[in-house]
């Protein structure tokens, strides 16, 4: 079988797999739910900058206050049910993408 053969079934049995198909339902819902839908960009932006700032190598009072209101806005997003939901089958599915990458660099790492 082709290297790109093999790269389309692994594509079909990811979309086929409970973890994909969980979470592209409960990202449908939160999408048509304008205000959850607000509150988990605005949640997700937070958490974009304070990497960004992480990552620059700012490790200031900003950033750290930052990373409290971002954990008190998680605290606060999780007591909706459906968000928690919706934040869990993302977590899975990352979690599942994260394996299967981590299996194809191991078998590469000795040219990397």
């Amino acid at each position: 079988m082709q290297i790109y053969d093999m790269a389309n079934k692994l594509a079909k049995e990811i979309k086929e797999s409970s973890e994909y198909e969980r979470y592209k339902r409960l990202k449908s819902n939160i999408e048509s739910d304008t205000s959850k839908k607000e509150k988990i960009e605005e949640f997700e932006h937070l958490r974009y900058n304070i990497q960004v700032k992480a990552m620059q190598g700012n490790n200031d009072s900003e950033l750290q206050e930052q990373n409290k209101l971002l954990q008190e806005k998680y605290a606060e997003l999780i007591q909706d049910e459906k968000i928690k939901e919706y934040f869990e089958a993302e977590m899975q599915f990352n979690v599942m993408l994260t394996d299967v990458n981590k299996i194809i660099a191991e078998a590469v790492r000795d040219v990397l």
